[in-house]
């Protein structure tokens, strides 16, 4: 693995423009998904993303622990973590085959998917690869990340038109594509460490990342638990409503992606301490999550009709998902500053009495507050108030929304206290108001609900947000030439 500073501003802005180009190829990608599937058959692909996340619980112990042991040059790291994590992916793939012919009637899912439910044991294991590989990457060389996504979103989009559109196979096609995709995005990955894969394993870090696992489970639970309420979304909302709440998430999902201009902040303070980073990547990604997350709710109605018109009924969820994506930008950034800044497995071994103590428990405790306050408050809105599909996914939404921005507030409290930093106010205020002027002209301009329309007016909506905030901000402006720099550069050093 090459040694070096990660560059913080360059590999962000590299697997943001990357998430970027992936929006036309996602957006390309879900049309053929939702204009191919039911309501209900999308109903079950999002269910099937949900039990996937269960079955992957394990996969990011191991490279959690990796990430920070690549960062500080600890030979070996790479090899053990790829091991390691192979080890725990075969009998996790098994476990499910083994469990699934039980929880599918539970799941109220006929058994005419179990072709598609066998499938994701494939990617059961393909994740745990991926996991290990990125968590290398992530320490040394994010960038390398960003241009894997190219590789996954075109091989998931042809893979996708072929087995989709062409030969008309479903869901079962869906699946298999991203199955290919990650496939590809792994090959890559391979390649790129190839160097690295001399290193002998050591078994020493294995006993001490395996050593400190509860720790871990004891986070990955907790998130699970929160996240369970999308499965109560699922078994009382209906199918319908999971596909209604899917709509929704994939568009307000793009407004998180923002959060990858932030992605070298965690490697970056594992190696130095510097505030000034901090406040840097809050503002690159907070100057992008803005404009996104404003337009994403002032034309929520276009968004998910050119989905499907089945899915204009949830503009409101949509409203809500934006918002909240939104927090959990200021959430991601808060989050890299109490994992980086924590040294307590600087040289290599991972003490239980202070990892107890350290600010990582206490971050990773967070989820379990979320889910005692969510599942009681969902379980209760979908069984006694919520009367449609639609309301049902409204409440989750509202539910996830009110409980994240008081989490936000706890999340920025344990980042102070870990490292000192400066929030960019002044430059939030001008994002902001950059955004809301932008968001007038959407909101008084007609809604289209044609693609290549909507398309035309999302981007004459980031060019006003551009000009506006170059007219009030200097620093953005030397942002965006910055990233035009280093683009032009890296084009140039190719080509020579």
């Amino acid at each position: 693995m090459v040694n070096g500073e990660v560059r913080l501003k360059y590999s962000g802005l590299i697997i943001f423009l990357a998430r970027l180009f992936s929006v036309g190829t996602g957006l390309i990608f879900t049309l053929m998904v939702t204009r191919s599937l039911t309501s209900e058959v999308f109903g079950i692909y999002g269910n099937l993303t949900d039990v996937l996340a269960y079955f992957t619980l394990a996969s990011g112990i191991f490279p959690f622990w990796a990430t920070r042991f690549v960062a500080r040059n600890h030979t070996g790291s790479l090899t053990t973590v790829i091991v390691s994590n192979l080890i725990i992916a075969v009998p996790s793939s098994i476990i499910y085959l083994v469990l699934l012919p039980m929880f599918l009637p539970m799941l109220q899912v006929s058994m005419d998917f179990l072709t598609v439910y066998l499938l994701i044991s494939i990617q059961i294991i393909e994740n745990y690869v991926l996991m290990a590989l990125e968590s290398a990457l992530q320490a040394k060389k994010p960038q390398t990340i960003g241009f894997s996504l190219l590789i996954h979103e075109i091989i998931k989009v042809c893979a996708g038109y072929v087995l989709i559109i062409l030969l008309g196979k479903g869901l079962f096609g869906v699946v298999l594509s991203i199955i290919l995709a990650i496939f590809l995005q792994i090959t890559f990955y391979a390649k790129t460490i190839l160097p690295a894969l001399h290193e002998k394993i050591n078994w020493n870090y294995a006993k001490e990342w395996a050593k400190a696992s509860p720790f871990n489970l004891y986070g990955m639970i907790g998130q699970k638990l929160a996240d369970s309420i999308l499965i109560l979304l699922f078994i009382y909302g209906g199918k319908v409503a999971r596909g209604y709440y899917s709509a929704a998430f994939t568009i307000a999902g793009i407004v998180g992606y923002s959060t990858l201009i932030g992605y070298a902040l965690y490697p970056r303070l594992l190696s130095k301490n510097q505030p000034e980073d901090v406040t840097s990547s809050l503002k690159l990604v907070l100057m992008f999550a803005m404009p996104m997350a404003f337009g994403a709710a002032v034309m929520a109605d276009s968004y998910l009709t050119i989905l499907n018109i089945e899915y204009s009924a949830a503009r409101t969820v949509l409203i809500l998902l934006s918002v909240d994506i939104l927090i959990l930008c200021f959430s991601s950034v808060f989050g890299a500053v109490a994992f980086g800044a924590e040294k307590l497995d600087a040289e290599a071994k991972i003490p239980w009495g202070k990892l107890i103590k350290s600010k990582l428990f206490l971050y990773m405790s967070l989820p379990y507050l979320q889910a005692a306050i969510s599942l009681p408050l969902t379980y209760y809105a979908l069984n006694y108030v919520a009367a449609t599909a639609v309301d049902a996914a409204f409440y989750v939404a509202l539910t996830v929304l009110v409980i994240d921005l008081g989490l936000v507030v706890i999340r920025y409290i344990i980042a102070q206290k870990s490292l000192r930093f400066r929030v960019p106010l002044k430059q939030i205020i001008k994002f902001v108001g950059a955004a809301a002027a932008m968001a007038l002209m959407l909101y008084v301009l007609p809604h289209p609900t044609r693609l290549t329309s909507t398309v035309a007016l999302t981007l004459l909506g980031g060019c006003v947000y551009l000009i506006m905030l170059a007219i009030i901000d200097s620093e953005s402006r030397d942002i965006v030439k910055y990233a035009i720099n280093e683009i032009t550069a890296k084009f140039k050093r190719k080509s020579a």
